[in-house]
C-alpha cells in the first residue's frame, strides 16, 4: 500500500453539512491518499465545505455522470468510492484497499451492516428493494455480491479504466456490479458499518422512481449481456400465450371440422411466429454479445495489474 497511488472519490450534491467530516475522516484513515470531491451543481456551499480535498465540478446532473467524469479524469492504482453523506465508516477503507491490492482484486464491495437498526438513511423499504434487485442480479449473473446498491467500494485501475459508465443516476451501482460479474473479475465483499445521516442532511434517493430506473437498468443489461436467456424466456412466454389462445380453436376444429373463431386463430398463429422470431433473435444476439464480451476482456487485459 505504501507504493500504491490511492484516490478517494466523493460525488456530492448538497452535502455541505457532512462533506467536511467525510474528507477529514478519509484523510486521517488513508493519509497517503488524494481526496477528490466532485460537486454536482450544489446550492448549499458543498464545494466550500470540502476543505482539504481537491474540489472539481460536474455540470451534468446525476451520480452516473459524476462517476463517468471521475473515472475519466483521475489516475490512481486504487480508487475508493464513497458517498458524501457521512453514512459509511472511513475506518474500513484501509482494510478494503489492503485486500484489493494484496489479493489482486478488481472490486471490494462494502456490504452495509446496520445490525437490525432502522435508520432514515437505510429504511425498511430501501432494504427490501435492495434484496429484491440484488436477488435478480444474483440469479442471472452469479451469487457473488449481496449488497448490490452499496455506495462504498474500492476499485482497481483495471476496473475503472474499462468501466463503460453509461448510467446517469443511482443505477450506476447496478452497472458496477454487473460489469464485474459479467467479466468474472476477482472481487470480494466486506461488511462495513452504516449509520444515520447527520442532522440537516437529506437523502437524494427517490424510493420508487429510482427503484424503477434500477430495475429497468437490470433488464436492459440482462438483454445486452445475456440475450439468449432473455429472448428465450420472452419466446417461451409468447409460445405459452399462443397455445392458450389456440387450444380451444384446435379442439373445436377437431370436433366439427370448422374454425368458428377465425380472429383468435390468426392471433394465435401470429403470436407463435413472434415467439419463434424471439428465439432466433436470442441466438443471433448471443453471438454478438460474446464478441462484445471478448473485446471488453481484451481491453481489461491490456491494462497491467498493480505491481506488475
Amino acid at each position: 500500500m505504501t507504493n500504491a497511488r490511492i484516490a478517494v472519490l466523493i460525488p456530492c450534491f448538497n452535502e455541505a453539512v457532512a462533506i467536511g467530516k467525510v474528507v477529514a475522516d478519509f484523510r486521517a484513515c488513508l493519509p497517503g491518499a488524494e481526496v477528490y470531491v466532485y460537486d454536482n451543481n450544489s446550492s448549499d456551499g458543498t464545494a466550500l465545505a470540502a476543505a482539504g480535498a481537491v474540489v472539481r465540478r460536474e455540470a451534468l446532473q446525476g451520480k452516473g455522470h459524476v462517476i463517468r467524469r471521475m473515472f475519466a479524469d483521475i489516475e490512481a492504482d486504487a480508487y475508493v468510492l464513497v458517498d458524501g453523506d457521512d453514512t459509511y465508516d472511513a475506518a474500513a477503507a484501509p482494510e478494503m484497499v489492503r485486500l484489493l491490492l494484496e489479493e489482486q482484486l478488481d472490486m471490494v464491495n462494502g456490504q452495509r451492516n446496520v445490525a437490525g437498526v432502522e435508520t432514515q438513511a437505510y429504511r425498511r423499504g430501501h432494504r427490501m428493494g435492495n434484496r429484491v434487485l440484488s436477488g435478480l442480479v444474483r440469479m442471472v449473473f452469479g451469487d457473488r455480491i449481496r449488497d448490490m446498491l452499496s455506495g462504498y467500494r474500492v476499485f482497481s485501475r483495471r476496473f475503472v479504466k474499462t468501466f463503460p459508465a453509461l448510467a446517469s443516476g443511482f443505477e450506476t451501482e447496478t452497472e458496477f456490479t454487473i460489469h464485474a460479474l459479467d467479466l468474472m473479475m476477482p472481487l470480494a465483499e466486506l461488511p462495513v458499518s452504516y449509520r444515520e445521516r447527520p442532522a440537516g442532511s437529506a437523502s437524494k434517493l427517490r424510493t420508487y422512481s429510482d427503484g424503477l430506473r434500477i430495475l429497468r437498468t437490470i433488464l436492459v443489461l440482462v438483454k445486452e449481456e445475456r440475450p439468449l436467456q432473455f429472448f428465450t424466456l420472452a419466446g417461451a412466454l409468447l409460445m405459452l400465450l399462443a397455445i392458450a389462445l389456440g387450444f380451444p380453436v384446435v379442439t373445436a376444429y377437431l370436433k366439427t371440422g370448422l374454425v368458428p373463431r377465425l380472429p383468435t386463430a390468426v392471433l394465435s398463429t401470429g403470436i407463435m411466429m413472434i415467439s419463434f422470431l424471439s428465439f432466433a433473435c436470442g441466438l443471433i444476439l448471443d453471438s454478438v454479445a460474446r464478441a462484445r464480451k471478448e473485446a471488453k476482456r481484451l481491453a481489461y487485459l491490456a491494462i497491467p495489474r498493480w505491481g506488475a
